[in-house]
């Protein structure tokens, strides 16, 4: 049964991942725009690196579930 919990939260955690790193991206493409105002663009390039801190705690926490989940 603890197998399965940790598949589940593998899952979810990489699903997660998966949502920052699409956020930081998009972030990044709005703070290279040289079309977008000044403020715009330095609150999405704050935004790309709050999500790519996202990022790495939720891939790090996918890897460690998938680990447990292979025990």
């Amino acid at each position: 049964m603890e197998t399965v919990k940790q598949a589940a939260n593998y899952v979810a955690e990489t699903v997660q991942g998966a949502g920052a790193t699409a956020s930081k991206e998009a972030n990044k493409e709005v703070a290279k725009d040289s079309d977008a105002k000044w403020s715009t663009r330095a609150s999405a390039a704050a935004d790309a690196v709050g999500d790519k801190k996202d990022e790495q705690v939720h891939n790090t926490k996918a890897d460690v579930h998938k680990e447990a989940a292979k025990h």
